[in-house]
């Protein structure tokens, strides 16, 4: 929320000083309601305001956001039950965020926010393809003939799975260790993939989403993306 002449200030019409002017005059409407109080906040992305009955839009400055969501965090904007969420960890962010897609609370890693939302809805549409990478730590150790299935397509909740790569990286007694790379983002999709093969998750790390890597960004951190980054991703939607 912002003070109504800082808003009509941003958005180009006018000086602050010049905006109280038009506020106390009774020339500025804030959803459809007259207002004269220089003490009144409106919120840019939701409140329609009006000069003489000319509405005035918010140029909101696109925001691009890479963070690292730890474990146990939940990934939406609110929680009716006052758990942690993904916005909880940012700060002095100048405008609303929201994920792109999801990862369930005990998942970790990479996650995108953006209030961009053409960009976000080319990510997340099946159309588009755009690869997500994880290391996924699971119980036992997978035969050949189950990481063949597990590429080839299982059947979770009654659909198929997409053919995906998927790579051992690293083997103990009791667990390995993969790389999987999905072109589809199905609810809790490498969960139900690993579980129908008896080889459940212990652990699991988006490190990639198309062509952002998660690089060595610590866990509960964020950063903003660069223009190139900003740029990769586009190209790799068709939107440039």
């Amino acid at each position: 929320m912002i003070r109504l002449q800082k808003y009509l200030a941003n958005a180009g019409v006018c000086s602050r000083r010049a905006a109280e002017v038009l506020i106390r005059s009774g020339r500025v409407s804030i959803d459809g309601e007259i207002v004269t109080e220089l003490g009144s906040k409106v919120d840019p992305y939701t409140n329609e305001i009006r000069v003489d009955k000319t509405r005035i839009l918010w140029e909101k400055p696109l925001i691009y956001l890479l963070l690292n969501k730890p474990k146990g965090v939940l990934t939406t904007v609110r929680d009716p039950y006052g758990r942690t969420t993904v916005m909880d960890l940012l700060e002095r962010i100048p405008g609303r965020v929201y994920p792109v897609g999801r990862l369930d609370k005990d998942s970790e890693g990479l996650l995108l926010l953006t209030n961009d939302g053409t960009l976000a809805h080319r990510l997340l549409h099946p159309s588009h393809k755009v690869s997500k990478t994880y290391h996924a730590t699971v119980r036992g150790r997978p035969s050949k003939a189950v990481l063949d299935l597990l590429r080839q397509g299982v059947e979770i909740e009654g659909k198929m799975t997409l053919p995906c790569e998927m790579h051992v990286r690293e083997t103990t007694r009791r667990s390995t260790v993969l790389k999987i790379v999905l072109k589809e983002g199905r609810k809790r999709q490498i969960r139900l993939m690993l579980n129908t093969v008896n080889h459940p998750i212990i652990r699991l790390i988006r490190i990639k989403m198309g062509p952002i890597g998660l690089g060595k960004l610590l866990p509960g951190k964020y950063r903003t993306l660069t223009a190139p980054e900003v740029e990769s991703l586009k190209k790799a939607v068709e939107l440039i």
